[in-house]
């Protein structure tokens, strides 16, 4: 589930992350809501990913979860853009939260529709979606 990189823009965004140790969720949002960009990235490219979206957007904040090796990627991440504030945000149910969000995105076809939400299962990682949510969180508090 890749978002292409839309050209930059002229308000601040926020960076969700979703840290893992396989893969990580990411995604932009303005401050206004609108979200611009969401991807799923293996562990091991995410810290280009997040240099290649620092170099193109205005990113003002960088938001993660504070569960799955979140200390071990703050240090990383902290060195790689040490001017960019990195708030941690709790992430408990976010994965839940993120498989519901997901049939709202994307909601089921055919006979799918007939399984009931609480059995439904995504075949693609929801990392990103977890991302937004995190952004969505740092933005009601």
């Amino acid at each position: 589930m890749k978002q292409s990189l839309n050209p930059p823009l002229q308000q601040s965004v926020i960076l969700g992350f979703d840290p893992g140790r396989q893969k990580c969720g990411l995604a932009l949002m303005g401050t206004d809501r609108t979200l611009h960009y969401h991807q799923v990235v293996p562990s091991d490219a995410v810290i280009s990913t997040i240099n290649e979206l620092v170099q193109q957007y205005s990113i003002s904040l960088l938001v993660m979860g504070d569960q799955t090796g979140s200390k071990e990627w703050k240090q990383r991440l902290q060195q790689l853009t040490p001017s960019l504030p990195i708030v941690s945000v709790d992430e408990r149910h976010s994965s839940l939260e993120a498989r519901q969000r997901y049939w709202q995105m994307h909601p089921p076809k055919g006979l799918s529709r007939l399984v009931p939400k609480g059995m439904r299962y995504t075949n693609t990682p929801i990392d990103d979606i977890v991302a937004i949510i995190l952004i969505e969180r740092y933005l009601a508090q």
